[in-house]
């Protein structure tokens, strides 16, 4: 057998696959040697703009000449993005003490949660994410409300149509910093830059055309592409329409450790970081695989992040092949999602993917907010049936699985086990998945089969060698 990690839960699970296994991963980018001094070098030294002390500098004079203190807003992921808001990677506190040194007060400084169509964090949450220190100082720390139409401005329509509704704390600061994580993304190339704005902090009607089906069904809304891509560009018009002053992108490897700060104007340095980011994560594959086993990683913290692993995987896995994943959906009570997004997975396990991607596209068709998640789902089961689908995470019951398509990977557990399932429990089911994915097959074809694991999950991204 072969042994293989899996980097789920506190210190990652060791699973046993079939010794023929062909085992795939990134290349492993170098580490920043001395973290905290590359943040710091990165603020004072950013790319194509100047350094974000100046920037500060020159808001906090120009508002005390209209008889007032700046303002400063910084936009921070949530944390379904395992960006370093604290310890010695940390990006948060250098920005506030640069801020600070130039005269801001506490008081002025307001941190927004970027949490976009995503449920609001918790107080316990943010402070399991965010440095100490912030919270020290008495910064302020507020979630971004989509629904919340008296806090939105309405900035203009997009060149394709999108109503720009911006959270209005941000068009209202002196001085609009954008922070986050840049990884590859199954529909905005990827992740980072201008998505901190749009989706991070617009309102829930600007959706309509930004995560529109059609948008979600151009073949150029794809990982690691942002030419061409409509995604990308409808995000970043919203983001130079609204104003971003400066950024802070981080690369990380798969330890979560940094390999780049990207600090800068918003185009530039997020370009960088993309550059970075195309690297190392592409990960050639050596032809399509009769079953592929992955795994969600961090960011599946619920069913609805999940779907970025399935679509990843499709660069390795044969059309009406086995797909296998693990997935520690870890976010209390909502292991599954929105209730819009249950709701359009009913509807895909109901009339199957085609005939869901036909609907949806309907001039008839009521936009309903995450059906854009459930039309990425469709990408995966036009390639495999739902039975071919096996997926196991420990929080979902009976009750999750009466709206999800696929196998419930507790199939594959004993009796007991499968009355309280654990993560520990992957084994058992990876087994249990492979066996059965195997007896699917003809007997004479089984000795045959390919069987392949995507070690990074939904952050490598297979492709034909």
């Amino acid at each position: 057998m072969k042994n293989v990690h899996v980097p789920l839960g506190p210190s990652g699970l060791h699973i046993e696959l079939p010794e023929a296994t062909d085992v795939y991963a990134m290349s492993a980018p170098e580490t920043l040697a001395q973290p905290a001094q590359a943040v710091r070098a990165a603020l004072s030294a950013p790319l194509n703009s100047k350094p974000l002390s100046a920037i500060a500098a020159a808001k906090a004079a120009a508002a005390k000449a209209a008889g007032r203190a700046a303002k400063a807003c910084l936009v921070v992921s949530d944390n379904t993005r395992p960006v370093p808001y604290k310890g010695e990677s940390g990006i948060l506190v250098p920005i506030v003490e640069t801020l600070m040194a130039e005269g801001y007060a506490a008081k002025d400084i307001l941190v927004l949660v970027a949490a976009g169509m995503h449920r609001f964090m918790r107080d316990e949450e943010l402070r399991a994410m965010i440095d100490p220190k912030i919270f020290e100082l008495g910064i302020q720390i507020v979630n971004h409300d989509c629904a919340d139409e008296a806090n939105l401005v309405h900035i203009g329509t997009s060149s394709r149509g999108g109503e720009m509704h911006i959270n209005r704390r941000y068009i209202d600061a002196d001085l609009k910093i954008l922070t986050g994580l840049v990884e590859s993304h199954f529909m905005a190339g990827a992740s980072g830059g201008r998505k901190s704005v749009c989706p991070g902090i617009i309102g829930e009607k600007s959706t309509f055309v930004f995560h529109g089906a059609p948008f979600m069904a151009h073949p150029e809304a794809r990982d690691l592409n942002l030419k061409g891509n409509p995604v990308h560009e409808e995000s970043l018009e919203f983001a130079k329409k609204a104003g971003v002053d400066f950024i802070v992108n981080v690369t990380l490897n798969h330890s979560f450790q940094l390999t780049g700060v990207f600090a800068g104007e918003l185009e530039a340095a997020h370009e960088a970081a993309v550059a970075k980011v195309k690297s190392y994560v592409g990960i050639p594959v050596q032809g399509e695989y009769d079953i592929v086993v992955s795994h969600a990683g961090f960011v599946g913290i619920n069913h609805y992040q999940v779907a970025k692993v399935g679509v990843a995987s499709l660069g390795a896995l044969k059309a009406g092949g086995h797909l296998v994943i693990v997935a520690d959906n870890k976010d209390s009570g909502n292991a599954i999602g929105s209730m819009q997004y249950r709701m359009t997975l009913q509807l895909l396990k109901l009339i199957g993917p085609e005939a869901f991607t036909k609907v949806i596209m309907s001039k008839d068709w009521t936009f309903i907010p995450e059906q854009w998640q459930t039309q990425m789902w469709t990408k995966l089961f036009k390639r495999i049936p739902f039975s071919h689908f096996h997926y196991y995470a420990p929080q979902l019951d009976d009750r999750h699985w009466a709206d999800l398509p696929g196998v419930d990977g507790r199939k594959y557990l004993s009796a007991d086990r499968k009355a309280a399932p654990k993560l520990e429990y992957a084994q058992d089911f990876v087994s249990g998945a492979i066996k059965a994915a195997v007896e699917s097959y003809p007997e004479a074809e089984r000795s045959k089969l390919r069987i392949a694991y995507l070690s990074d999950g939904p952050y490598g991204i297979p492709y034909k060698a």
